[in-house]
């Protein structure tokens, strides 16, 4: 169950990070794959930093910020 409840964390994530994102992201379906992604680095970046968010928002959140970063990036790339 806690894969499930990852993979659908991560989905929302990218689907919240492509309406934050001037310009929409690149289509609900990438925004859908780069949440999955985005959900395992903003883990990864907050638990190197030490900081930690409780419960389904805070997990939500971590998710949308490394969304969001990768999101970023991506877009500088397609530059």
């Amino acid at each position: 169950m806690g894969i499930i409840y990852s993979l659908l964390i991560g989905c929302l994530a990218g689907f919240c990070a492509g309406k934050l994102m001037k310009g929409g992201g690149y289509g609900i379906i990438m925004n859908i794959v780069l949440g999955l992604f985005g959900g395992a680095l903003g883990g990864w970046l907050f638990d190197l930093l030490g900081i930690s968010w409780g419960g389904i928002l805070g997990q939500l959140g971590t998710a949308i910020i490394g969304a969001v970063a990768i999101l970023w990036v991506a877009s500088l790339i397609k530059k």
